[in-house]
């Protein structure tokens, strides 16, 4: 009995705490701000994605060529699913 009063115990601590953390998150993550910082600079955050995927292109094309190939299997896989949609809703 005292083994799961404190397994009990425990777990409620671990919940509190969890949900602590994931307020805290929120703040840093698709916040107001972030989405205000995007939208006032857009051309800087796109030239930095550029200038990285440059240097990306010189320094480490497999990696590259990972990241393509993911991005297509991701694409192909968000059709099938759409594509499903359509026809359940038919």
């Amino acid at each position: 009995m005292i083994n799961i009063d404190n397994i009990i115990e425990e777990n409620k601590h671990l919940k509190a705490k969890n949900t602590e953390l994931e307020e805290k998150l929120k703040k840093y993550t698709n916040s107001i701000g972030h989405k205000k910082y995007y939208e006032t600079n857009k051309e800087i955050v796109m030239e930095k994605g550029a200038k990285y995927l440059q240097k990306l292109k010189e320094d480490n094309p497999e990696k590259l060529k990972e990241y393509r190939r993911t991005a297509y299997l991701n694409r192909k896989e968000k059709l099938k699913n759409l594509e499903k949609e359509k026809v359940e809703n038919i």
